[in-house]
């Protein structure tokens, strides 16, 4: 009983010092205020706009309303009472997509208590990440500065880690932060090297054959046709895989990993993505066949295998591109880097992939791969007002991206490294002055 109590002491001790090691790290400077929401119209005038979808359209309008585009063009007549933004000399993009990311779930991997990524046990499926988003993150405010308007947040962990979901990058909590929950069911395909690999694969085959088994039980007490029965919530969370309204998200890299998950998902009958997808260039006719999106990650990284060129993650969106195979580029999941993004695809565009291929994979792709495309992805009557104001291309590292709208509301450009570029531009000041009167 004694070492009992000291386990659950020190237990105790260790979780307070985190909390308070979180509370001290954690809160910044000066937090960042949700905007409001957008109470007038409002028309960004005299800039290059880039619809993505569309052709540039060259000292142009951008027109939205509560929330939505309502125009977008030249001479375009204006409500009573619309604000009228210039931005003449400045550029206007859709704003980027993460498509897979720990934003809201991870803050310091150092500290247990503010990282909330993987659940218990192996099989989650009825996990909904966006419950536990934390809204007051940190690394919120720096990929919103990045131009990320919405992040994917992604569980992890187990065979099944979950559901992910679409979150806003402005809000004050989880609930109004959610665009789309249930964005797609994440699968982590086991590693085909290991001797649990066979195991694994049919843990995976039972499970979806007592989903299977538990929908067909659950439409007939629906038909009227059978005795009531048990809700089964991890069960029921994977309903919507077998209508087709919910994507099964595989996380695959090696060639027989991933012909193997595509395999798989053909026989189940279910809408695949490929996540992750290192080796996808070398199976482009298997996901051409299949109709299967990849969603890549961490083109701005070494190449896996030594005998493999320096370039070899930097040429593979070009790959897939010049294959015909739909893809969108995702950076690393840790949040801490999310600003990277851009630069993600800038690096694609570097080696090989064209500048209109690369803007694409970060905003309108991984909209259409993901079932946002009727909001995000491009700048078009009816989509939500989510874009940013800039110098240049936002996939280029010299481009300052001025302001970030999201959902016609006017972001706080202020974050986290912007406090300490002007608290330490002012310690540099201070002794650059105080030398000077020496």
């Amino acid at each position: 009983m004694k070492n009992l109590n000291r386990r659950s002491f020190m237990q105790i001790v260790k979780a307070v010092l985190s909390m308070l090691f979180f509370i001290w790290t954690a809160v910044p400077a000066e937090a960042q205020t949700p905007a409001s929401a957008q109470s007038s119209p409002i028309a960004i005038t005299g800039a290059a706009i880039h619809t993505v979808s569309g052709d540039l359209i060259e000292n142009g309008t951008l027109l939205f309303e509560d929330g939505v585009i309502t125009a977008v063009g030249v001479d375009i007549e204006l409500p009573a009472g619309t604000e009228v933004v210039d931005a003449s000399g400045k550029e206007v993009w859709p704003g980027l997509i993460d498509a897979y990311s720990q934003m809201g779930i991870y803050e310091i991997g150092a500290v247990n208590l503010t990282v909330d990524v993987n659940e218990q046990g192996s099989v989650n499926p009825n996990v909904m990440v966006e419950r536990a988003f934390n809204p007051e993150s940190r690394h919120i405010a720096v990929a919103r500065s990045a131009g990320i308007v919405v992040s994917v947040t992604t569980p992890g962990g187990g065979l099944v880690s979950g559901q992910s979901a679409a979150m806003l990058m402005d809000g004050w909590a989880w609930d109004s932060m959610t665009l789309k929950a249930g964005v797609g069911m994440i699968v982590n395909w086991p590693n085909a090297s290991q001797n649990s690999y066979s195991r694994n694969l049919e843990t995976l085959r039972d499970l979806f054959a007592e989903a299977r088994a538990y929908r067909k039980a659950r439409l007939a007490v629906e038909a009227g046709e059978a005795a009531r029965m048990d809700i089964d919530i991890r069960l029921e969370a994977m309903m919507r895989l077998f209508d087709g309204t919910m994507p099964v998200v595989i996380s695959a890299n090696e060639v027989r990993q991933i012909q193997d998950a595509v395999t798989w998902a053909e026989e189940e009958g279910l809408r695949m993505i490929l996540l992750g997808g290192r080796d996808a260039h070398l199976v482009t006719e298997q996901l051409l066949a299949h109709s299967v999106p990849v969603i890549l990650t961490e083109v701005l990284t070494s190449p896996s295998r030594n005998w493999e060129s320096f370039d070899a993650r930097y040429r593979l969106p070009a790959q897939l591109y010049d294959a015909g195979v739909q893809f969108a580029i995702a950076g690393i999941a840790n949040p801490a880097n999310a600003n990277r993004l851009p630069y993600e695809a800038g690096a694609a565009m570097a080696f090989g992939l064209s500048e209109e291929a690369a803007v694409r994979a970060v905003t309108l792709e991984p909209a259409r791969i993901l079932g946002l495309g009727d909001r995000l992805g491009s700048l078009e009557p009816g989509k939500d007002a989510s874009f940013l104001i800039t110098d240049g291309n936002p996939i280029e590292y010299a481009t300052q991206i001025e302001q970030v709208y999201i959902q016609g509301r006017k972001s706080d450009m202020n974050d986290m490294h912007r406090q300490f570029y002007e608290r330490y531009s002012e310690k540099v000041r201070q002794m650059q002055q105080d030398s000077a009167q020496r």
